[in-house]
């Protein structure tokens, strides 16, 4: 049986809401009285908004024992709301499962740059398209070569990117995943496309790649001023436009704090501390040079859709989830981190100041797209329409296939992969049915969204509706649908 999440009182949202204000206060005091970028304390202060049954809701009325529901609005937040990005991390998957990716191979690909660069990139999205152009081209290049050796011409590809800007350490960390259809497609003089899979490469392969991607950005970055060479002095764009933002990103690239007494500290660590040598991994098809790192070992078959889909979906999971923060009795948050650092280290301990300028580092800026098709994928490739479309003879599993939703007159309707429903992607993602009624098994239908907060209030007073988004009960006789 489905519940709607208790928002308030998630550690997330009681540190954000305690602590918010100090926060832009020292961030205030520290900028000379130049606070954070207009976005940033705009996400903060909608995600304190997120899931509250006072700033909007849906209601549903069951279609068999009148019971009413109320679903609280979701923020859209874009930068680590674990809500909203759960959200998305699941309708995007669904898109690119369902509309974007043929049924071919599937080859992960993922760049990590050196920590000099990771700043630059953290604010300059131009660069950090530039710098993925540079990458692509050199993938492209990899399976180019390949079909010639195999005596194919006339060859094109195709890959999609997502923009990670985190690490598991909340730390800033843009880097690279691409998933990269593994082969090379053909058109016959018919118009016919024709897929011709590529072996795996080697771990020579890779590191050729990483040498040639590391040259090709230097050039880029000296280039752009950004590196030592030929007297170029480069600007630092968010230094100029936000100085104190410039001093919270460049301390979350290197792991520090940079606000209140413990600026420039470490952050603290929880663990079974060892003393033991940084050990750089070089495993299957994975290459590291100069603070590059190139790794090409996932790989997923043609007809494993739902393994296409958790591959999509791990690319474009939000920064961390709710299960992972811990309020400690000292008022610190603890980050649990998905796997122990060699070091032994198992936790994160912030001071919450802290805690909210690793958000803030990591909230983009909102024109930038973080997921970005290329190749044949592009939305403009002459072969796309016909691409998209390569394998799909076969019937999708039922297990993927999109669940009805609930219309506009409590009917199912088929869900678009642009327009799922909030009631398609919980089905999707978790088998759930959160249309059904909890009490009697009938429909839940869509009666009314309310947003003014006096209204709900008083609604909510009316059911005595507590805070755990439980069902109220049946609807009093001759409710109205609609708030006016």
């Amino acid at each position: 049986m489905y519940r709607s999440r208790d928002a308030e009182h998630t550690v997330l949202h009681q540190v954000i809401a305690e602590h918010l204000e100090p926060f832009l206060r020292a961030v205030a005091e520290a900028g000379d009285g130049a606070g954070l970028p207009r976005f940033v304390e705009r996400e903060f202060r909608d995600f304190l908004l997120c899931g509250v049954y006072e700033a909007g809701v849906a209601r549903f009325r069951c279609e068999g024992c009148g019971r009413e529901h109320f679903l609280p609005f979701s923020c859209k937040g874009r930068a680590w709301c674990p809500s909203c990005g759960g959200r998305r991390m699941t309708e995007r998957a669904a898109h690119l499962v369902d509309a974007v990716l043929p049924w071919v191979p599937v080859r992960q690909w993922v760049l990590t740059v050196p920590y000099r660069l990771r700043y630059q990139l953290a604010w300059n999205h131009g660069l950090t398209r530039a710098v993925l152009r540079v990458y692509t081209r050199a993938l492209r290049d990899i399976y180019r070569r390949g079909a010639r050796t195999r005596g194919i011409a006339g060859v094109q590809t195709g890959m999609v990117t997502a923009l990670q800007r985190a690490g598991g350490a909340l730390n800033i960390n843009v880097h690279f995943h691409t998933l990269v259809l593994d082969g090379v497609f053909t058109e016959s003089t018919g118009g016919a496309l024709a897929f011709h899979p590529a072996p795996g490469p080697s771990d020579a392969e890779v590191a050729a790649a990483l040498a040639t991607i590391r040259q090709r950005v230097q050039r880029l970055l000296v280039r752009h001023g950004l590196e030592p060479g030929d007297d170029a002095t480069g600007a630092d764009r968010l230094a100029d436009e936000s100085p104190v933002l410039a001093g919270i990103v460049g301390a979350s690239v290197q792991g520090r704090v940079a606000l209140g007494p413990r600026a420039g500290a470490r952050v603290r660590r929880l663990g079974d501390a060892r003393d033991t040598t940084t050990v750089t991994s070089r495993g299957l098809r994975q290459a590291h040079l100069d603070g590059f790192d190139l790794h090409a070992n996932v790989w997923v078959p043609a007809h494993d859709r739902a393994g296409v889909e958790r591959l999509c979906r791990y690319i474009l999971r939000p920064p961390f989830a709710q299960e992972r923060l811990r309020l400690r009795s000292d008022g610190r948050i603890a980050l649990e981190l998905k796997r122990a650092w060699h070091d032994g280290t198992r936790e994160l301990v912030f001071e919450p100041l802290e805690f909210l300028e690793r958000l803030a580092a990591m909230t983009p800026r909102p024109e930038t797209n973080l997921l970005i098709c290329h190749g044949v994928l592009a939305p403009r490739a002459r072969w796309r329409a016909r691409l998209v479309v390569y394998g799909r003879v076969a019937p999708e599993p039922k297990a993927l296939a999109p669940p009805l939703a609930a219309g506009p007159d409590g009917t199912g309707v088929k869900s678009s992969p642009r327009t799922w429903s909030w009631a398609a992607l919980m089905h999707r993602a978790f088998g759930i049915d959160v249309l059904a009624c909890a009490h009697c098994g009938g429909r839940l239908r869509l009666i009314a969204t309310l947003h003014d907060p006096a209204v709900i209030r008083k609604i909510l007073a009316h059911f005595a509706l507590s805070h755990s988004g439980q069902s109220p009960g049946p609807a009093p006789p001759g409710s109205g649908a609609a708030a006016s």
